[in-house]
Formats: C-alpha cells, sequence, structure tokens
C-alpha cells in the first residue's frame, strides 16, 4: 500500500469544530442512547419508551456545537445519571426489573455513564491548556485502552470477542497487538488529546474490519518525535477517496452500510490535532486489505 500524505482538508465552521473537538463527549452519548434504545425495544417493543432520558441526551448532542455549553455538559453528568436511572426504576416493574436483559443493559449504562465521566474530566482539564503535554505512565496507558477494548466487545451484546492473543482467536474474534515504546522506558510525554485520537483510531479500524481480522496499534518515543500507527486488514477505501476521507462527516463510498455511532469526524479530528502539534498525518490504503493511519508530532524543545 502506498502511502498518501495529508496535508489539508476542507476549512470547518465553527458548530462543525466543536463537534470535533468534542468528538468523544458526541459517541458516548450516542452508545448512552443506543443503550435506551435497546432497553426500550426489548422491553415493551418501543424504541422512544426512556422519553425523557433520550430528550435530554439529545438535547446534549444539539448543544456539543457550542462550545461553551458542551463544557457546561461536562459538569452535569451526574444529573444526567440520576435521570435515567429514575426513569428506569420508574419504568420498569417487577419482575422485568430482575429480568437478565434488564440488568445487562443496566450494567453497560453504568459501565458507559463512567467512561463518559473520564471523558469529561480529560475534556475539561484540557480546556485549560490546549498546547500543554504530559507525562503518561506507560503502564497506565495500556491499561486504558485494554478499557477502550474491553468496552468495545461489551457494546457488540456478544457479536465479537477482542483478544490480544493470536492463538487463541476464532472466525468471530478480533485480535489486537497494541505496543507502546517510551524514550524513557516507563513514562511517555504526550498532549493529552492524542489519547483521543489514539481511541478514534482504533475504533475506526474495528468498525471497518470484520470479525476474525486484526488491528494492529503503536506508540513509539524517541528523541525527536512521537510516532503511531493504526493498522488493519478491513475493507480498505478507494483509491479515489483516500484523500478526501478526513473531510468533516466524509466517509468512504463502500462503508454507507455500516451501521455507526459516532459522527463521521474521527479522521478529522484526527489530522486537526496532528497540525495543531505541528505533525504530519498519512494515510495507506487498499481496498479488501485494510488501512493505515500514521501520525508523527515533533516532541517540544526542552
Amino acid at each position: 500500500m502506498n502511502e498518501i500524505e495529508i496535508t489539508e482538508i476542507p476549512p470547518i465552521p465553527p458548530g462543525e469544530r466543536s463537534l470535533v473537538d468534542f468528538h468523544s463527549l458526541v459517541n458516548v452519548l450516542n452508545v448512552l442512547m443506543g443503550e435506551l434504545i435497546i432497553l426500550g425495544l426489548t422491553i415493551y417493543n418501543d424504541d422512544r419508551y426512556f422519553c425523557e432520558g433520550l430528550a435530554v441526551g439529545q438535547s446534549m448532542l444539539e448543544s456539543v456545537r457550542d462550545r461553551d455549553a458542551a463544557l457546561r455538559i461536562a459538569h452535569q453528568l451526574d444529573a444526567y445519571e440520576r435521570t435515567v436511572f429514575d426513569e428506569i426504576k420508574a419504568k420498569v416493574p417487577e419482575p422485568l426489573s430482575q429480568s437478565q436483559e434488564t440488568q445487562e443493559v443496566c450494567a453497560n449504562l453504568r459501565a458507559v455513564f463512567a467512561i463518559f465521566k473520564v471523558r469529561a474530566r480529560e475534556l475539561l482539564a484540557r480546556s485549560m491548556t490546549p498546547e500543554a503535554w504530559e507525562t503518561f505512565d506507560v503502564d497506565e496507558l495500556r491499561s486504558n485502552f485494554t478499557e477502550v477494548f474491553e468496552a468495545m466487545e461489551r457494546v457488540s451484546k456478544g457479536r465479537y470477542r477482542i483478544l490480544y492473543n493470536a492463538a487463541c482467536q476464532g472466525k468471530g474474534d478480533y485480535y489486537v497487538d497494541f505496543k507502546v515504546e517510551a524514550k524513557e522506558g516507563r513514562k511517555i510525554l504526550m498532549p493529552p488529546v492524542l489519547q483521543d485520537v489514539m481511541r478514534d483510531l482504533i475504533a475506526n479500524a474495528r468498525k471497518y474490519t470484520a470479525p476474525g481480522g486484526t488491528i494492529t496499534a503503536a506508540f513509539h518515543e524517541d528523541e525527536r518525535r512521537i510516532r503511531f500507527v493504526v493498522r488493519d486488514t478491513g475493507r480498505g477505501i478507494p483509491a479515489g477517496e483516500i484523500r478526501e476521507v478526513p473531510a468533516f462527516g466524509k466517509r468512504a463510498s463502500n462503508v454507507t452500510d455500516v451501521r455507526t455511532l459516532g459522527g463521521g469526524f474521527g479522521l478529522t479530528k484526527a489530522f486537526l490535532v496532528t497540525k495543531q502539534f505541528g505533525g504530519r498525518f498519512w494515510i495507506a490504503s487498499e481496498l479488501g486489505r485494510g488501512t493505515q493511519v500514521r501520525v508523527e508530532i515533533p516532541r517540544p524543545a526542552v
């Protein structure tokens, strides 16, 4: 696969730029609302049954187009969680509330809210110092991404598993190879927002790769730069569209049948963050063989 360096994308209006900046909130909100829809369908065959929780979630999604409103959302998650579970308690009587389906969805909701709160704290911290670089523990970073993979598997409702040993991989499993190498061995220096980029690129790789495929994600830091690459064995991107897919809301023409809870701007955010820190951004892809996205960002002068 030949790499193409992406050096520019079409301008993004302020409202859409806020959606890009708060992409992680958008994704988690969509997952939360999806769980409420599933619960309504499972119990009463009504996708709008939990109307209050869905209405609050939709209002939050619409607010993300305004940066100040999006930051306020990050302070409102405890109240939203209470709203959701109070509505479930009021609308799901015994014995339905104790059914396996209800218990599983409620467990998923609690897990997603926990992730939501972590993402909100990250966004609030970054809003104060958007250009900052921070030191991360390598083991903690690996653990954070293991939690991301576990969340992906949980939301799949048993459609697939994510494994880290190729010898154990079955036809319905993803094999993930995730590596982190740091200049100092145990610590790495990087912009905190790069975690969002890494999560988004890994999620894209999973989304457009069928179960049974392989996802490789690797981070490397040396004296001059940090590098991150995600490679998959998925559908690939039509050659004439590779330069276009980082544009806001753009999806390749061969993936329109793939159900997605995302907003279609994970690659947009990855490109913009890379450029924000003076880096370079490449995409390589081939239909039927997969896609690779590679990022390089220079380390700040000491």
